[in-house]
This record gives C-alpha cells, structure tokens and sequence, in this order.
C-alpha cells in the first residue's frame, strides 16, 4: 500500500464531474490498485475513489496545471469505462510504501454469519422459486453475502446485516455496479436483508431498485413459533 500527503486538487471525469480544490489529503493506492482519495474529517469514506481495473501514469503536469503550481500529476484511468481521475500535486508531505500482507477478511458476528448460514439453508425466504448459487461470492472489492438465482433465474445479490443502514446499502450498491459487468451473471439485483432495517436506508434501497428483506431470526433458527404469536 502507498500512502501519500500532499497537497492536491482532484478532478473526477465519468457518468459526472466533480472536482476537489487544492488542499492537503491523504491518497492511498492498495495493492489491488484501488486509488482512494481522504480528508482529515467529515467521514470515514473516500472524498473520491476508482476501483481496479485500472491504470495509474505519472506525468509531468500540462501547461495550465503547472501555470497553477502543480509539480507532479496522476492520471488514474478505468480500464473498462471511460471514468477517470486527475491528481495534480502541488507539495508533497509524505510518500510511503508498506507491505501489508493477505488480510484474513472480515469475522462477522455471530448473528451476521448466523443469519448468513441459515439464509442459505432458508433460500426460499427470497421468494418463492429461489435457488442458492453460493455463500460468500467474491468480487474485487469484498466478498457478496449470497448470491442466488431467482424463479426465473436471473442473479441475485444479498447483503445481510443485524441492523441494516445505509452504508449496508451503499455496500450492496457497489457491488451490484461490479456483478452487473459480469456478461455471465447479469442483470443481477440486489436484495438488502436484515433483521432490522432503518427507514432512510429503506427509502435508499427502495430508490435504488433493491428490495428489502426483514428477516426474524429466532424463527429462522426455530426456537421461535412466529405464527403462533398474537403480536
């Protein structure tokens, strides 16, 4: 991983155009080639970012850039749409590199990799006609929950949580947007399960085109007569 301090302005050209003015951020490269660009507040998420496939050229900045101050340029490009990033640097702070190692992933609780496991067993808590591809489909940027087919057997992506809220949709969201380059798996739609799910990331999921899934996990793991319940 390449960590690098510096003072920057950011241009991002694809289905938008955004543009961060020069100030000092922290830009990270991994070593599966994502760029991700931080401040020091607001959030723990990317102030912008693009994820691999990728190329990333640096380059003597153009004439304008360098009429500006900058001194160093990225140029970070897709290698499958037409998204691209522009770094220009204007001082640099600090520039690292550090050998991380294989990450072991993410341990889920004991509910989330409970509700994980039962779901697949349950597959046609879905819906009718649903079948189970697989637990744990890996995409370049995380492992997706389940990944199953439906009665008319188009993909579906699941992403389970206890407590679902919006970065849950967020979550699904991006990797709906890599399953669906897949010619193999496409279309695929994504269904957000969980055992609660909060009405802002429900109203965001609806808008997205995901369906939402409230799951009862008691009754899932039959300690729990749900339908001989008054209330």
């Amino acid at each position: 991983m390449r960590l690098v301090v510096a003072k920057c302005s950011v241009d991002y050209e694809g289905r938008l155009r955004a543009h961060l003015p020069l100030a000092t951020r922290l830009v990270m490269v991994k070593a599966d080639g994502s760029v991700l660009i931080h401040s020091d507040g607001g959030s723990y998420k990317p102030l912008n970012w693009m994820n691999p496939p990728l190329t990333l050229h640096e380059i003597e900045p153009d004439e304008d850039a360098a009429a500006m101050g900058a001194i160093a340029t990225w140029t970070v490009s897709s290698a499958k749409t037409d998204d691209k990033l522009t770094i220009n640097f204007h001082s640099f702070e600090h520039d690292s590199a550090h050998i991380l190692g294989t990450d072991p992933g993410l341990i889920k609780d004991g509910v989330e990799a409970d509700l994980q496991r039962l779901l697949a067993e349950q597959i046609e808590l879905l819906g009718e006609g649903h079948k189970l591809i697989r637990r744990e489909y890996m995409t370049p940027i995380g492992p997706v929950d389940i990944l199953a087919r439906d009665h008319q057997g188009a993909t579906v992506a699941v992403e389970l949580k206890r407590r679902g809220d919006i970065d849950g949709v967020e979550q699904l969201t991006r990797y709906l947007e890599l399953l669906n380059r897949d010619p193999l798996l496409r279309p695929v739609t994504g269904i957000f399960a969980a055992q609660q799910i909060k009405p802002q990331a429900r109203t965001l999921a609806e808008d997205r085109g995901i369906r939402c899934l409230t799951l009862d996990y008691d009754a899932m793991r039959g300690v729990d007569d749900s339908a001989g319940r008054l209330f």
